[in-house]
């Protein structure tokens, strides 16, 4: 199993996280998305994922890509730790949370609507930024409130982390990096400490990956 990724995607980052929980093993290759490499665009990726974005994964002779797709891919096909709960009503309060951010924050921070902004919109850095930080505290604030009105657990739905701190803790990373300041979401942050102590996430971490 090949996961075709780079080390500060977030999307790539879930994947890596719930590769981890689950404890299966995969081989990363590396694509440099990074502005002057874009590894991504380039023929020899375009013919292993025509949509040019990591993560994609590779089983045998099959190639998928999408995040939120692997993942539950990944719960239904690994022994392990679930990502999702059994409770069909508690299903759908994850899935909701951890979509508000693969659906609703992360699309409209990632490096290519930053690149149009840039390019089409001639926005400066400190434009970007503030785009960058509204649309997350949009989501957080949402996210905060989902969060604090939950009984209250060492995570977000229970004793064990789900796809909703999968997807949490990277934008998380992405919204630190871009010095944000996230005071005011609490809950939040309790839980993405929380999850700082557990190795799966440790070892998915941006700073652990190979940086080529």
């Amino acid at each position: 199993m090949k996961l075709y990724d780079y080390w500060r995607s977030s999307a790539a980052y879930r994947v890596r996280i719930a590769l981890n929980l689950k404890g299966a093993e995969y081989e990363s290759i590396p694509v440099n998305i990074a502005p002057g490499k874009d590894e991504q665009l380039q023929d020899a990726y375009r013919a292993i994922n025509p949509q040019m974005r990591v993560p994609s994964i590779e089983v045998g002779d099959r190639v998928v890509g999408q995040s939120m797709a692997i993942i539950e891919w990944i719960d239904e096909c690994f022994e392990g730790p679930a990502l999702l709960p059994s409770d069909p009503l508690a299903r759908l309060q994850v899935r909701s949370f951890a979509d508000t951010i693969a659906c609703d924050i992360h699309p409209l921070n990632n490096l290519s609507v930053l690149a149009a902004l840039r390019n089409d919109f001639d926005a400066d850095d400190a434009a970007v930024t503030h785009w960058y930080h509204d649309w997350i505290r949009r989501g957080f604030l949402a996210l905060e409130a989902m969060a604090i009105n939950l009984p209250r657990k060492r995570f977000l739905f229970g004793d064990a982390p789900t796809i909703a701190e999968i997807c949490l803790v990277p934008q998380i990373s992405n919204a630190q990096r871009f010095n944000m300041d996230l005071s005011t979401f609490p809950r939040l942050l309790e839980v993405d400490a929380a999850c700082s102590h557990l190795d799966a996430f440790v070892r998915a971490a941006p700073d652990a990956q190979q940086k080529d």
